[in-house]
């Protein structure tokens, strides 16, 4: 009995051939990018990223004054800045409030709820020029801080998916721009930018519930939480 088939070297040298177009074909790059050779995982082709940026907070100021809404907003800014901020807080008013006697009363109000907010440090102050008296200028806050973004830049189609050119659309993969608008708004709207990186430590467990649990499972009792719900008719049918 023979132990090697002759047969099998023609078909080798086949899938050999097959492989290196393989490779050969996902070199081939349009616009930079790599369509052929790219991870099938969003998460790895457009990766969240981490970085010390400047970040800007424009406060509207109805009437020249600061309302509750703007007062809670810069209360918000200073919790902010409190957290994961770093070097001065840069207050920019624009150009036809800061030639108002008023921007000075304004500031001072700036200062006191940023420091309620915990804001510690220094504030400097400048102004900016209006292009359009016509639209509201805000106020605007800026500081640096850690931020998350999208590492690569969304919209990028650096191949056809539906070319007929080509065995490009025939491998069932993912596109580039696949999942890239969705890591993006993920990175806006996490409150803290380091819960990406890593789980945060573990706080003290509920004392209260814990022993409420314990005693409920030595009694006999289910241990869970009993939610009671009430339900309203909001139609007239019958």
């Amino acid at each position: 009995m023979s132990i090697h088939d002759g047969s099998a070297f023609p078909r080798a040298g086949a899938l050999l051939a097959l492989a290196l177009a393989g490779l050969l074909g996902g070199c081939h790059k349009n616009g930079g990018l790599s369509f052929d050779a790219a991870p099938n995982d969003y998460r790895a082709r457009h990766p969240i990223a981490l970085a010390e940026q400047p970040k800007s907070v424009d406060v509207f100021v109805p009437g020249g004054a600061l309302d509750p809404v703007a007062r809670a907003k810069i209360r918000e800014v200073g919790a902010e800045y409190a957290r994961s901020g770093s070097g001065p807080v840069a207050i920019q008013l624009p150009s036809t409030l800061g030639q108002d006697q008023r921007a000075h009363a304004i500031v001072d109000a700036i200062r006191h709820e940023l420091a309620a907010g915990g804001a510690r440090g220094s504030v400097s102050i400048s102004t900016y020029p209006v292009t359009d008296q016509r639209l509201a200028s805000p106020i605007r806050l800026t500081y640096h801080g850690l931020t998350a973004s999208v590492a690569t830049k969304c919209g990028e189609w650096p191949g056809d998916l539906a070319s007929g050119s080509s065995a490009a659309g025939l491998q069932n993969r993912p596109y580039w721009n696949h999942g890239c608008a969705f890591q993006q708004m993920l990175a806006t709207q996490v409150a803290d930018p380091r819960d990406l990186a890593g789980p945060r430590a573990e706080t003290n467990a509920d004392v209260s519930m814990r022993t409420r649990a314990i005693r409920n499972v030595r009694e006999g009792q289910d241990p869970a939480t009993s939610w009671s719900t009430t339900t309203t008719s909001t139609g007239g049918g019958s």
